[in-house]
């Protein structure tokens, strides 16, 4: 019997209506479009507007749409987990609440909190499922309402951030294609530089948290920068050196849409060319753990059977990561 692996069978995106522009935040903070532009690569960002919507509504539509590209029931699916790091509630899981929704009566789920490096975590953790023998169907998503956790009078945070959801079904291959080998790593010294001070067990929420704006993003920008640009890139060029790749051997480099010169630098570092660099962030910003499985739906069409793909991110925690992905079908086939 030919070893297991966990194949990426169907991908799926969602992206709110609204959307804000670097014109609009001019309104807000002080800041300009060229500004943004030039140091984050973001001329817009979408936003999930209306009262009572969170991060499970991100989610149904990346569910749904996944179901109807397989030609699969929700009921079908064995096991749902959902990456994110603003969840509907602290409890129930988000998970829960997208598997009542879509109606997966029997499927278990549940959430993994790892920041921007969320979906690799979830992804790997996912595949893990489908390689015991004993899962099917795994689905894995992406998703966050970044806007729920935004301070937009700090324009050294508004401007990054959007609202966005993308999510992959995985099925068992014993053809070679799926998740070959991840890299994962974490280092909790670097919470200091990004995080959100209250709302936790340590510092409930009170009316002193909240007149203080605790409930918000806080990230030290320079130091978070300095730390994506080295770790996102060394982790890629350690994947593939494990399994003897090169830059001639790589399709696609797939990597977390934060900052575009974090990107460049990525790329750079393993010698890959723009032109096989997947990037969405112009239209999306950083949707946190929306962000890779985003580009993978914006990008599908033109993947390939057999294609190398590397994924990439970094976020707070410190986490991040690195993942290589044989890719399982050609994508322009798909309706």
């Amino acid at each position: 019997m030919n070893k297991i692996t966990a194949a990426i069978t169907a991908v799926g995106g969602y992206v709110p209506d609204y959307v804000l522009t670097n014109k609009e935040l001019e309104k807000l903070v002080d800041t300009t479009d060229d500004w943004i532009l030039t140091r984050t690569g973001i001329s817009e960002r979408r936003i999930l507007k209306g009262e009572g919507k969170g991060t499970s509504d991100l989610c149904v539509p990346v569910a749904l749409e996944i179901c109807k590209k397989r030609g699969i029931s929700p009921e079908e699916i064995d096991l749902l987990i959902v990456a994110t790091v603003t969840p509907d509630m602290t409890f129930p899981a988000t998970a829960n609440v997208v598997t009542d929704k879509i109606g997966a009566v029997n499927a278990f789920g549940f959430d993994i909190s790892a920041a921007c490096s969320g979906f690799l975590y979830a992804l790997d953790t996912g595949a893990r499922f489908i390689e015991s023998g004993r899962y099917k169907k795994v689905m894995v998503i992406g998703a966050d309402k970044m806007s729920s956790i935004i301070d937009y009078t700090d324009r050294t945070t508004c401007i990054i951030f959007g609202d966005g959801a993308g999510g992959v079904l995985l099925e068992p291959n014993e053809e070679g294609y799926g998740l070959i080998d991840s890299i994962l790593k974490s280092d909790g010294h670097g919470r200091e530089y990004l995080h959100m001070k209250a709302g936790g067990s340590v510092r409930p929420a009170t009316l002193e948290t909240v007149q203080n704006r605790e409930h918000y993003v806080y990230q030290e920008g320079k130091m978070v920068f300095k730390y994506a640009v080295s770790n996102m890139a060394e982790a890629a060029g350690d994947v593939m050196k494990r399994n003897n790749l090169t830059a001639e051997n790589i399709a696609w480099l797939v990597p977390h849409q934060a900052n575009k010169r974090i990107i460049n630098a990525t790329s750079q570092y393993i010698n890959l060319p723009d032109e096989k660099v997947m990037m969405n962030i112009h239209r999306y910003g950083n949707t946190t753990a929306g962000t890779i499985p985003l580009c993978l739906w914006d990008y599908e069409k033109q993947l390939k059977k057999g294609d190398n793909l590397i994924l990439a991110a970094f976020g707070g925690g410190f986490t991040w990561g690195s993942s290589y992905i044989k890719w399982a079908y050609d994508g322009d086939k798909v309706q």
